[in-house]
């Protein structure tokens, strides 16, 4: 039997392997990507288990602790009305992965339907929702996210509100962009001329193949909206005492920068690592479902 022949079934099978399981071959190539899932994955299990795993109550005040350095009973440290600083981490990777989450769940609710329906329906309705759209990008992020966060009023569900809005912007621009590319393929004329109704051709041929971009942008704008959820809360505007929240924290951290610096070390370096995580993870995806990669 010649060596081709030999080869031949590993390339048989590797042409029959699944997108989904080729992409994650890929992903788990590249060690920056798995850093990130592994930090990521870290913080989601500490913030599911708080109850279980948490040292001390979070919002238990001790005027004979307050601004305690680091130590073996208190391994971060405690703030100023001496409350333990890791368990009010561990329960503010909560409020932090929830706005994240949530917030980038509304965006894609709201911004994928309207960008399919502009990309595929085109003319009036395209350039309306295109020109609310550009109307908001000309906003910042966050000072929309602020001014929306004051507008509805200060706690951690109109946080997340006025963030999901903000970002959505970006998700009916992006999904309108894909839809645009993909609805002139063979295989979406292929389903027109058979008949199938605009509906179908959007959900079952455009959506599938444009989910891998949305995918990515969503990591990337779950590490945005933390880091905003971060800043409202450092305003007011977010997570509302004495509930924890990394933002808070470093608000009331600020005050004692040069007496207690571990207050605002810990919640700092949590926000970095989470974002860091979110970042490195989304570039990993973008290459692992890149269909040019091999």
């Amino acid at each position: 039997m010649t060596d081709a022949a030999l080869s031949r079934p590993h390339v048989q099978a590797d042409e029959l392997d699944s997108p989904a399981r080729r992409a994650r071959r890929r992903l788990f190539k590249r060690k920056a990507a798995v850093f990130g899932l592994v930090v990521l994955t870290m913080f989601i299990t500490v913030a599911a288990l708080a109850p279980l795993i948490v040292p001390y109550d979070p919002i238990a005040t001790s005027w004979s602790l307050v601004r305690k350095p680091p130590t073996a009973a208190h391994w971060f440290g405690t703030d100023e009305l001496g409350r333990d600083v890791l368990s009010r981490i561990v329960y503010g990777a909560r409020a932090s992965l929830l706005a994240g989450l949530i917030s980038v769940a509304i965006a894609l609710g709201i911004g994928v339907p309207l960008g399919l329906l502009a990309g595929y329906r085109g003319g009036f309705v395209d350039a309306l929702i295109s020109r609310i759209t550009d109307a908001m990008l000309a906003c910042p992020f966050l000072i929309l996210a602020i001014a929306l966060a004051a507008f509805l009023g200060p706690s951690l569900g109109n946080a997340m509100i006025a963030i999901g809005i903000s970002a959505t912007p970006v998700f009916i621009r992006l999904t309108r962009g894909q839809v645009l590319s993909v609805k002139a393929e063979d295989y979406v004329e292929a389903a027109r001329a058979l008949g199938n109704p605009p509906w179908r051709i959007a959900l079952s041929h455009i959506l599938p193949n444009i989910l891998p971009a949305l995918l990515v942008q969503a990591t990337l704008s779950t590490a945005a909206a933390i880091i905003a959820e971060a800043a409202l809360s450092f305003l007011g505007l977010g997570q509302q005492p004495p509930s924890p929240s990394w933002g808070s924290m470093l608000n009331a951290a600020q005050r004692f920068l040069t007496q207690a610096p571990w207050m605002a070390v810990w919640p700092g370096l949590a926000i970095f690592l989470v974002v860091l995580s979110l970042n490195l993870l989304g570039d990993g995806l973008r290459d692992a479902l890149d269909p040019r990669q091999r």
